[in-house]
Formats: structure tokens, sequence, C-alpha cells
């Protein structure tokens, strides 16, 4: 009787989806303020346009006082008898980790490895938005494009290092190599955050956007996953004319569309979804259980950001616990069975820790996870932004742990001109900081393809 309920609801729910869906009007013309003010007011008219070379600093101040809260910290409380990762970060492997970042990593080794790219920061619309700027060193007759890649929460700039320098060479096969930017997300990392509400992902479209305009570039393609993969499909859809082409590691199709054919499948799989990767979407409630167990902290940072960004802002042992379990859980979710989370059989601890200095030396934890609140709010929802499709030429590039996975079907409710999709049998969320240079040659073969589609359409390549 039980199945029976279930599946009468199910059939409900796949009705209203599919009314919805079909019903609803077009969307409306997306209207978005091209010039918001994200600044203090007094500021407001006095905009520096400049372009100024940054350098990353690890102050001897913050590294002391990092040192002292590191080595200062309450005890922990013990983890449960036969509990490795299932309740968050195990206690007994959060030592290690500690006595490392306090006593073995080597601050200006790494300040110096940081610096080992250009950074600059200009003011876009009241903030000054930091970015890296590494062009390609290559004979004349290799083409040089343009290339912006964005990075997500709990990520940082620090997950292109080992791909930037893949990027920017001429790799066999291929005529041309990357000028890569990769800018910081206002309120994360080296950018400046906003001071009032309502800066999401569509906002950022808007000053990234700025950004390669201001950089020379009228045309570009641009390289987003998590927040990044969000902020390249609003660039997509708001600027279909500049952008040339999207490749995204975390794509996703968002709009009623995309959910009435998900739903559709949860019934007839086959009608929506191959075979052999239906695994990857069904059943839902795998999924939906996936959602409930490890999406507490979505739903903290989109309610309550501030809170929880006190405790993450006062204790690094903290911030460490926080974030390197999203590294461990989104990297693979067995390894919540692994005492130590395997968070070292992907990284290395420099590296993890290097990505946690981003957050801790300018103090953006709260500010960066203010995000998930901006993102999931009424300003930003009413836009309605995912049930517009775009044309932009599209590659998902689709790792086997990654928490979603959608088939060409779904992506072309949003991507009408999807060139094409890579689907790993690896890899997590982080894949250009886990497997970067699978992750740097996926990018030049969809840029190439890119290149291949825009031959027959007029006007529109570089």
């Amino acid at each position: 009787m039980m199945a029976k309920i279930l599946l009468g609801f199910g059939a409900l729910v796949v009705v209203y989806i599919a009314w919805s869906a079909l019903s609803s009007e077009s969307p409306k013309r997306l209207e978005i303020d091209q010039n918001e003010w994200w600044g203090p007011n007094e500021l407001r008219g006095k905009e520096d346009t400049s372009i100024k070379p940054f350098k990353v600093q690890f102050t001897d101040e913050m590294i002391k006082d990092l040192r002292n809260r590191l080595k200062n910290h309450r005890p922990f409380t013990p983890p449960l008898e036969g509990i490795a990762f299932q309740y968050g970060f195990n206690t007994k492997a959060i030592e290690p980790w500690i006595k490392y970042w306090a006593e073995e990593y080597p601050f200006k080794e790494r300040e110096a490895f940081f610096n080992k790219f250009p950074h600059y920061k200009t003011n876009i619309q009241g903030l000054d938005i930091h970015f890296i700027r590494a062009k390609p060193q290559v004979p004349s007759n290799v083409e040089i494009i343009p290339l912006l890649i964005m990075h997500g929460w709990p990520g940082s700039v620090r997950e292109f290092y080992e791909a930037i320098p893949i990027l920017t060479q001429q790799q066999p096969g291929y005529n041309f190599a990357f000028e890569v930017i990769a800018p910081s997300l206002p309120g994360f990392g080296f950018s400046d955050a906003p001071v009032r509400p309502g800066l999401s992902t569509t906002q950022m479209a808007v000053i990234f956007k700025k950004l390669m305009k201001r950089l020379g570039f009228e045309k570009f393609y641009i390289q987003g996953g998590d927040w990044g993969s969000s902020t390249g499909a609003a660039m997509s859809t708001l600027y279909p004319e500049d952008v040339l082409g999207f490749h995204t590691n975390m794509a996703i199709a968002q709009g009623k569309q995309g959910g009435f054919k998900t739903m559709i499948g949860a019934f007839f799989p086959s009608l929506v979804v191959e075979s052999h990767l239906a695994d990857r979407m069904y059943p839902l409630s795998d999924f939906f259980a996936f959602i409930m167990e490890e999406f507490g902290y979505f739903h903290l940072q989109a309610t309550k950001p501030d809170t929880v960004g006190v405790a993450l802002t006062d204790s690094p042992s903290g911030l460490l616990a926080y974030i390197l379990e999203k590294f461990s859980t989104n990297t693979n979710r067995d390894h919540r069975k692994l005492p130590d989370g395997g968070l070292e059989r992907r990284f290395t601890k420099t590296q993890l820790i290097d990505n946690l200095m981003v957050y801790w030396a300018t103090n953006r934890i709260t500010t960066s996870i203010r995000l998930y609140a901006e993102d999931t709010s009424n300003k930003n929802r009413q836009l309605e932004i995912d049930d517009y499709p775009t044309l932009v030429p599209t590659w998902a590039f689709q790792a086997k742990y990654e928490g979603v996975y959608q088939p060409p079907s779904i992506l072309k409710t949003k991507y009408e001109n999807l060139l094409g999709t890579t689907v790993l049998e690896d890899g997590g969320h982080f894949l250009a900081f886990e497997l970067p240079e699978i992750f740097a040659k996926d990018v030049i073969k969809a840029v190439n393809e890119f290149k291949n589609w825009h031959k027959s359409q007029p006007k529109t390549e570089l």
C-alpha cells in the first residue's frame, strides 16, 4: 500500500512540474542594473579604473597571531567509537594538521609561491577586484586566447596554480595558448566584499564582464566550477555576444524544463539518461539522502552566515576542520568512511593549507559564505535567470564524484549549443586542483571545439 501511495504522489509531482514548466509564460526581458554600487557610499562616483599590481603578503603579525591561536586551542571532543568522518572532521585526525600549519608550514616560501604569477587589482562598481593575469610565452605564430577562470567555495584562485602553466603553454596538436585571467570572487580572498546585500552570482557576472573589457577583451572564453559555474552560466545568459564559449566542471540546468525531465527520469530513466550513467542520477531517493546528509552547511550559510562566520573567523582550528571536511567529502563521498578523511589521497598538506591561508590571511570567510544567502535570496530568484536559455557554445566536464550529474538531454534545456561532454570515471568537485593536467587538457579540447563551431558563425570569433 505504501508503495502505491508513493507512486501516486510521485505521479502527481510530475504532473504538477510538467504543468508549471509547460504552461508558464516565456521569461520576460532580463534586466540587470549594470552599474549597481557595492562599495561605500562615500566613494560613489570616485571609482579608480586603473589596474594596479598587487602582491600577496603574509605579515609577521598575522603569522604570530595565527600560530598562537593554533597552539592554544582548547581540547577537542573525542570522536565516537567506530566513527571516521561521518560526523564531520575526526578530531583524532586533526592534530597533525594543526601542528603542520603552526610549526611546519613555510609561510614566507608559500608567500613567494603565491606571487609566482602576476597579481593585480582594479576597482569595479566600488569594489577592488583581485585577479591573476598569466600571459603565455609562445612563438608569434601561436594564437593567444583570453580565458577567464572562476573558482567557488571553499576554494580560491589557489585551485588553478597547477593548471595555469599547462593552459598558458601551446599543447601538441593545437595552435593556440591561453592568457589566463583568474579573479577572486567579490567577498573572497583578495577581492573586496560588498557593504550591502544583493551581490549574487548574477551581479558577479556583470563585474567580471567589465573586468574583461577593462583588460581589453571584448570577446573571451570562460571556465567555472561551483560558484564559478553559476557565474559563468549567468555571463553566458547575459552576454551571449561576448562569451565565445563556456567550459564548466559543474554543469547544471536549474530551470523548470530541466526539473521536469529529471522527474520524468525518476520513473522512466531511459528517456533521460544513458543506462550506464543512470546511477549517477537515480534513484532520486539516494540524491535527496545525500542532500540531507551533506548540505546542512548550505542551509546554514544561506540563512545565518554571519553567525557561523564568528566562529570561523576566531578559530583557525575551526576553519581548518570546516573547510577541509568539505574537501574530503566533495572529492569522494566514500572518504567519510576513512579515519583521515582521505584528504592526502589527492592533495598535500601544503596545498590545502595554502587554500586556507587565502581565507585566514584576508579574513574573508564570513563575506565568502554570504554568497549562499545572496544567491538564494528573493531578489536573485525573482530574476529567474535559470529559465533563460543561452546559445553560447558549452562543454560539460563531469567528474564521477561531483554531487550533481545531469545528462545532455537536461543540460540542453539551458545550454542549447551544448557541443559535448567529458564524462570522467574519476575526480570530484575540485577538478582543477585535484586533476590539473586532465582539467587543463579538457579546457583546451573544448575551446578547440568552440573555435571550430564559430567558423560557421560569421563575426563571432576573435
